[in-house]
């Protein structure tokens, strides 16, 4: 029950950013460039809420919070959700889904390029986000598959920072968030690999 009231509590928490900017929009509080402020503010959702869904494990793994698991893939697709829509405003209302323009944009501006790239890899992180997945996969295909999290992580910094250039503050607090997230994970991964190694080796009988 309580894992129940926590997941509805999370849903609505990640419907807030998305009401925010529908709230902005009924009563022009989105600015000149309504646009960019729909894109950025989609484009930070999307980046944060995957590295919230990365920063699960280890929150599990230090606090002993085991309920926490429960509620990482609903946060997963929210990220794909936020990623979606980040996706659509640049496709949709800034280039009207003119393939020409958008062409001539991935050829001057190899962000979009990175970017994309991000955004196709979530695809399949989202279309196996199901207990049916994990069970057709098979455990381990399914971990091996989801680890591109991590590549579509570390694309959506790199869009982040060649799009801002300048002020580059926002994309350097992601980025040293993802670092500690991926060192963490080196870190266990190398200490198993030792405990492997160590369980592994023959027993020396003692003099």
């Amino acid at each position: 029950m309580t894992l129940r009231l926590t997941k509805i509590a999370i849903f609505l928490a990640t419907l807030i950013p998305l009401a925010g900017l529908a709230w902005k929009a009924l009563h022009d509080g989105l600015g000149a460039n309504p646009i960019e402020v729909i894109t950025h503010s989609t484009g930070d959702w999307t980046l944060i809420l995957i590295l919230t869904t990365l920063s699960i494990t280890p929150l599990r793994r230090i606090t002993h919070q085991y309920w926490l698991i429960g509620v990482r893939r609903m946060i997963g697709l929210f990220a794909f959700f936020y990623g979606t829509l980040h996706f659509l405003t640049y496709i949709w209302l800034d280039k009207f889904f003119d393939i020409h323009e958008m062409l001539k944009d991935i050829a001057k501006r190899p962000f979009i390029t990175v970017g994309f790239s991000a955004f196709v890899l979530m695809i399949p992180l989202a279309m196996t986000s199901t207990a049916w997945s994990i069970r057709r996969l098979g455990g381990k295909n399914w971990q091996r598959l989801h680890r591109l999290i991590y590549v579509t992580a570390i694309l959506g910094v790199v869009h982040y920072t060649w799009l801002v250039k300048a002020d580059l503050h926002k994309p350097i607090e992601y980025g040293i968030v993802l670092s500690i997230l991926l060192l963490y994970r080196v870190g266990v991964w190398a200490s198993e690999k030792r405990k492997q190694r160590a369980t592994s080796m023959p027993l020396r009988s003692r003099v």
